[in-house]
């Protein structure tokens, strides 16, 4: 087993472009897109991208290799980086990748605009969207303190309409609320300094937060917009229509093995922490820790406890697709619901976290 991927210091070493990302992975694999036997090992050989570089709240995914289960399957995976979900698209669309993450709501955007993936897990039941403040300050802990609100965002970014969206169907005026752009590597400095009273992040960043709060003796306060009533999935396991059709059982089969490398790290992070550590060792431990902990809270629902990890409700992704649609707008025709997921691949004995 093995994982190959770009640049993997910290956050400020983001700039892996889109070519450099999938160039390396081009190269890595000599004949993209098909899956082929190892013949050496009798293993099938996969290229899975992540929606990121690799970070802590990665740490399943390569639990699922260290732990030897994707090889239990028969299964060989490379693990490659994507600089976001959009780029994780691309590789698997083009078929760098044959499998990678996807987020539900830019799944919408993406068949809108002629793709061909689908998901087949939802890993993250919540989505990670998050308005960070501090106390003494702004501290949003309810949703009508919104309005009035100076907010640190991107000019580029749809979560401000998603903010917007969750806003309209609490009743509150999205008018009142006040966009400040700001770069995303600014938005933390920017808010410790208290430039701007609030920014929007991934509520994956709340460890690094609540660590620069601490030092200016603040209290970070984390307003995650699912806990408050905005019900979207997230992050899933997705692949395309034709990959799906040509290899159900290779598909089963990463996903029996994935999700149980999300039932060890959500039952003994410590030795996730080091797996992942093994495959990229400028992580921190700790860090990995504290993220494992932030994505448990996105990925163990009642529904999760009730019928397993990575499922889904077709009917949620149906009112998922209305909200994007009526809230974001999608360029070209909008998909329908049953175009964006596949079922009959989560494993006939749930895997429970």
């Amino acid at each position: 087993m093995r994982t190959r991927f770009g640049n993997t210091g910290p956050v400020a070493k983001e700039g892996l472009g889109r070519r450099a990302v999938l160039g390396a992975a081009a190269a890595c694999l000599g004949t993209a897109g098909a899956v082929r036997a190892a013949s050496a090992q009798g293993l099938t050989k996969l290229i899975f991208s992540l929606d990121f570089i690799p970070l802590g709240r990665h740490a399943p995914w390569y639990a699922a290799i260290g732990a030897g289960y994707f090889r239990d399957e028969g299964l060989d995976v490379t693990i490659i980086p994507a600089q976001g979900t959009a780029q994780a698209l691309q590789a698997v669309e083009s078929g760098v990748a044959q499998l990678g993450l996807a987020d539900v709501p830019g799944l919408v955007l993406a068949r809108a605009a002629g793709s061909r993936i689908k998901i087949v897990t939802v890993n993250y039941q919540k989505s990670p969207y998050a308005i960070f403040s501090l106390s003494p300050g702004a501290d949003v802990t309810r949703s009508k303190q919104l309005e009035g609100l100076e907010l640190g965002s991107g000019a580029g970014s749809f979560t401000p309409k998603m903010i917007a969206g969750f806003m309209a169907e609490k009743g509150l005026d999205p008018h009142k609320l006040k966009i400040v752009n700001i770069a995303p590597p600014a938005r933390a400095t920017t808010l410790l300094t208290r430039r701007v009273p609030a920014i929007e992040f991934f509520v994956m960043s709340k460890p690094s937060l609540e660590a620069g709060a601490k030092t200016i003796h603040a209290k970070l306060a984390t307003f995650l917009l699912a806990d408050h009533g905005l019900d979207l999935y997230s992050l899933g396991i997705s692949a395309t229509d034709g990959f799906i059709a040509k290899n159900p059982d290779v598909v089963k089969r990463f996903v029996r093995a994935a999700l149980r490398g999300w039932q060890l790290a959500l039952h003994d992070p410590k030795k996730a922490a080091g797996y992942e550590k093994r495959f990229v060792p400028s992580l921190n431990e700790q860090v990995i820790l504290q993220e494992i902990e932030v994505v448990r809270h996105l990925a163990v629902t009642a529904d999760t406890r009730k019928n397993g990890l990575g499922w889904f409700s077709p009917a949620k992704i149906q009112s998922n697709l209305e909200f994007v649609t009526k809230y974001i707008g999608v360029t070209g025709t909008a998909p329908k619901a049953v175009d964006l997921y596949a079922t009959g691949f989560l494993p006939a004995k749930p895997i429970l976290p």
